[in-house]
């Protein structure tokens, strides 16, 4: 296991992700997903229920069409470390997703953590749930110290330079979208809450609707037709919907058919029935037939 000792941040400068003298270095001599896990029992301050099912959903939506699946990483609640000459440092997004890496570290693994110089890639977006105790760290709102790390908008605007930071409050279902621009975050105009991403060819907005068994708004991708992304289990329940339609209809169209077969022979029954009372009729007239 890698042995590192923590270290002070000793100026206020934004530094490059990777210098070049870090560039020079081994792999081998950096720590690892391995020895940087997110899970640490010791780490205080738990998120509350809704934080744990809001990010699913964000998961099971992002579909980015332009790139295959195997190349899209997204999760949520996990370390991202981001400076390699100060390894232990790290920020805890709520949810943020990557395109253009591997779905599995190395291609096999399920990943520990995210780390910066072993990835390469910063994340595409970065999505924070606001609460009371983080709302003015998640908004910049926080000033850096020369005796602690970056702040988080310093990490994902500067450092990182993630294209996309979204945060959303719950308590006022308030949405708000910054986009990276000449390298400084601005806060973008929503139309009906909702931000289209051409790069990904997907948008991110509130949609009302029951997830988890409460029906509140909720963050969710939509397509280029401004459709909500379905999850794997609505996709399946559309399919199954879409089987039983076409049945129906199937039905139908036996039922249709068997009524019409039916109709035509009454039909041909009136018909027999009429023309034997016709010659009945003749018969009593003396007409040989």
């Amino acid at each position: 296991m890698f042995q590192i000792e923590q270290q002070v941040h000793s100026d206020t400068t934004v530094k490059p992700l990777v210098k070049s003298s870090a560039k020079s270095l081994a792999k081998s001599s950096l720590p690892t997903m391995y020895d940087l896990p997110s899970e640490d029992p010791e780490e205080p301050g738990l998120p509350d229920e809704y934080h744990y099912d809001q990010p699913p959903l964000l998961s099971h939506t992002f579909r980015p069409p332009n790139y295959a699946p195997e190349r899209v990483f997204h999760v949520g609640d996990m370390n991202l470390y981001y400076d390699v000459e100060h390894p232990l440092w790290h920020k805890r997004p709520d949810w943020f997703g990557v395109v253009g890496v591997p779905r599995f570290y190395d291609r096999t693994q399920l990943r520990l953590s995210y780390v910066m110089w072993q990835e390469e890639v910063s994340p595409f977006v970065i999505v924070e749930l606001l609460s009371p105790g983080t709302e003015k760290d998640d908004l910049g709102e926080t000033e850096s110290s020369i005796e602690a790390p970056p702040t988080k908008w310093e990490v994902y605007e500067q450092i990182l330079q993630v294209p996309y930071y979204v945060t959303f409050s719950r308590y006022t279902d308030k949405l708000q979208v910054f986009a990276l621009q000449d390298g400084r975050y601005r806060e973008l105009d929503l139309i009906e809450s909702r931000v289209w991403m051409p790069e990904i060819q997907l948008g991110i907005g509130l949609w009302q609707g029951e997830h988890h068994g409460r029906d509140r708004l909720w963050l969710r991708w939509f397509d280029i037709e401004g459709n909500w992304v379905p999850t794997e289990a609505e996709a399946a329940q559309q399919r199954a919907d879409i089987a039983q339609q076409r049945a129906d209809m199937a039905q139908q169209r036996a039922d249709m058919a068997q009524q019409q077969a039916e109709a035509a022979q009454q039909q041909a029954e009136t018909e027999r029935q009429r023309a034997e009372s016709l010659a009945q009729r003749l018969r009593e007239l003396g007409v040989e037939l």
